[in-house]
C-alpha cells in the first residue's frame, strides 16, 4: 500500500511523534515511553511515518533512532497554500463589500442630516 504524507499527519499520535523527533533524534523506546499506548502500536505509527518518508530509522549500536525528514511536509504546505490564497481573496472581497456598505450607509446618514 502506497502511503502519503497526508495519511501520516491524519493521526494525532503520529503528529506528536513528528513533533518530538523534529527537535532531536530519539530511539524507539524513548518515543514509546512518551505515550500511553502499546509498543506495537507505536511501532505501527513509526512504520507509517517511515513509509511516508517523514522519518528515517538509523541503527546506532543496539538502538534504532528515528530522525525527522520534514521536507515531505512541503507537500502539505503547498496544498494548504492554494486554499489560503482562495480564502484570502474571498475575505478581501468581503472587506471591499462591507466598506462599500458602510460608505453608502454613511452617505445616506449625511443626506438625512442635511434635510
Amino acid at each position: 500500500m502506497r502511503r502519503d504524507v497526508f495519511q501520516a499527519i491524519a493521526d494525532p499520535t503520529r503528529r506528536e511523534i513528528i513533533s518530538m523527533i523534529a527537535h532531536q533524534s530519539l530511539n524507539l523506546n524513548s518515543i514509546a515511553d512518551k505515550f500511553h499506548i502499546s509498543r506495537p502500536a507505536i511501532s505501527k505509527h513509526i512504520k507509517i511515518l517511515t513509509e511516508c518518508g517523514l522519518i528515517t530509522i538509523k541503527q546506532h549500536g543496539r538502538e534504532r533512532h528515528c530522525e525527522a525528514r520534514l521536507q515531505k511536509l512541503n507537500e502539505v504546505s503547498h496544498w494548504v497554500e492554494q486554499y489560503r490564497q482562495f480564502w484570502t481573496q474571498k475575505l478581501d472581497a468581503l472587506e471591499v463589500y462591507l466598506d462599500e456598505l458602510q460608505t453608502n450607509k454613511t452617505k445616506k446618514h449625511v443626506v438625512k442630516k442635511r434635510k
